[in-house]
């Protein structure tokens, strides 16, 4: 498809009780990710993402990537989808990886970063690549690549099975790149018991040698198997050029699940972890958590009897197939973005919430927290431009003169899955507008696993530009047939410059 071209205007915003005058222009473009015909037995679920470098844009889904060039007719470097396993060709452990990889931009190294776990039963990897330049079309181009065994890690069930390593989420930091690991009992349904992060050598890493050993804390310290309300802990990942103040934390964020007593229904905080290394000392280092409370908020298709469950999101056909989309709404969406002002730090994240009760309509909620101590909340809102559209699976960035922009899946009983962004200012606040990149034509009728989440990245040239990917149906996606497509936005805020 060509690139589409879109301008929204922001209204007048009334911010401290002055009216915000200013009326920026949105320039939006787009173009075809990968698709399904294009890669070896795709699977249902996506899992859209990527992140935007110096010369590329790279794009991942399960189990595969692809890289384009920023400008049209945003070429891709290779004849093919590249299968994530490619960057460990040299490291036998990490030769089954099936899903949840993670694709990076270090800003402070101008390097690409790869992250997976592996899937072998009882015999569980982290593998972690880093490139040797920052461009992939180069013929140099290497991967320092790197496996980390998790059993002793994470530990065992009952049963005497390794907890499953769910969920991986990496991030750049100065000091390290930082891991979160769901951990899942796969002797009860995957349901989630704990987490594991680490700080993993990016110094020796960046440079191909020897990584010193990890380090890692486990939560609950003794993990007992019942259902952990805390899961899915997102690192914060470095936005632009300017690193955090020297010995600064990494901080990790998750809501806190309702608890599971069958009736409640509202959650009024959630949760966030300050992790300090010290790579002389590893003694020295610490994770420690602390709760944020927060107005009371209902997760995205939250289900008193199933609350692992969140399958809610209607499409056109639901009425006729009784298949509904996973809202994800049980955890925050990566990415927890940061950025170093000079004169603040600001950290955002976003996650999906029951906006109406009675419908179980669902909308984006996002928070910024700032603060040169511990972060808190700053300011949040709702987003929820009408009462009938459900908005689900966000991510969230800003760029250097704060204006925000979080992306999206959107459909309901009359429309189809499509993608959207909605857009407005930080600093002052102003009125979000909401831009459609994508409107739906066809629904996944087949199951519900939308993909678990998508990725908003700010390009580290001009510090401006958005580029955001997540997936759609070109044709209703019934039962054998996979289908999916994938769609790359770019969007550039009139007011950064």
């Amino acid at each position: 498809m060509k690139a589409v071209m879109a301008a929204l205007i922001i209204s007048l915003a009334m911010t401290g009780g002055r009216a915000v005058a200013q009326k920026p222009t949105l320039t939006a473009g787009s173009f075809a990710g990968m698709y399904a015909a294009q890669v070896p037995a795709p699977g249902y679920n996506v899992d859209p993402s990527g992140a935007v470098g110096t010369k590329q844009f790279m794009e991942y889904v399960n189990t595969y990537y692809q890289a384009y060039s920023k400008t049209a007719p945003y070429t891709p470097v290779w004849s093919t989808p590249q299968s994530f396993t490619t960057p460990f060709a040299s490291l036998p452990n990490c030769s089954v990886i099936t899903g949840d990889s993670n694709v990076l931009f270090d800003h402070l190294a101008s390097r690409w970063v790869l992250g997976a776990h592996t899937s072998i039963p009882n015999k569980y990897y982290y593998c972690i690549a880093v490139s040797n330049t920052d461009d992939l079309a180069s013929p140099t181009l290497q991967w320092y690549a790197y496996e980390i065994e998790l059993n002793a890690i994470m530990g065992k069930n009952s049963e005497g099975n390794y907890w499953f390593p769910d969920w991986p989420k990496l991030a750049t930091w100065a000091d390290a790149y930082y891991l979160a690991i769901d951990l899942n009992d796969l002797n009860n349904n995957y349901q989630e018991v704990g987490v594991v992060v680490c700080a993993l050598d990016r110094a020796n890493m960046l440079n191909g040698s020897a990584a010193r050993t990890q380090q890692c804390f486990e939560n609950p310290t003794t993990v007992t198997g019942s259902l952990y309300l805390s899961h899915s802990l997102i690192p914060a990942d470095i936005e632009g050029v300017t690193a955090p103040p020297a010995g600064r934390e990494e901080y990790f964020v998750s809501i806190e699940n309702p608890p599971a007593d069958g009736k409640t229904t509202t959650s009024k905080s959630f949760n966030l972890w300050a992790f300090h290394v010290d790579w002389n000392v590893p003694s020295n280092s610490t994770f420690t958590q602390k709760t944020i409370s927060e107005t009371p908020y209902t997760p995205g298709c939250y289900d008193v009897t199933q609350p692992a469950q969140t399958l809610c999101v209607p499409e056109p056909s639901s009425s006729s197939t009784g298949v509904y989309l996973d809202s994800v709404g049980d955890r925050f969406m990566p990415r927890f973005a940061y950025r170093n002002f000079g004169t603040y730090e600001s950290f955002l994240v976003s996650h999906t919430v029951q906006i109406n009760s009675s419908t179980h309509q669902t909308g984006i909620r996002w928070y910024e927290m700032r603060g040169s101590g511990t972060p808190t909340i700053y300011q949040d809102g709702n987003m929820s431009p009408d009462a009938s559209t459900f908005r689900f699976v966000p991510s969230i960035a800003q760029d250097h003169n704060a204006n925000a922009m979080v992306g999206y899946s959107a459909s309901s009983a009359t429309v189809h899955p499509g993608i959207r962004v909605s857009t407005w200012n930080l600093d002052p606040m102003t009125r979000p507008a909401e831009t459609v990149i994508l409107n739906g034509v066809a629904d996944e009728e087949s199951q519900g696993r939308w993909g678990s989440y998508t990725s908003m990245t700010v390009d580290p040239v001009n510090d401006c530009t958005f580029w955001y990917t997540n997936e759609y149906f070109p044709k209703n996606e019934t039962g054998q047939l996979i289908n999916w497509y994938t769609r790359i936005a770019h969007l550039t805020v009139s007011t950064c410059k």
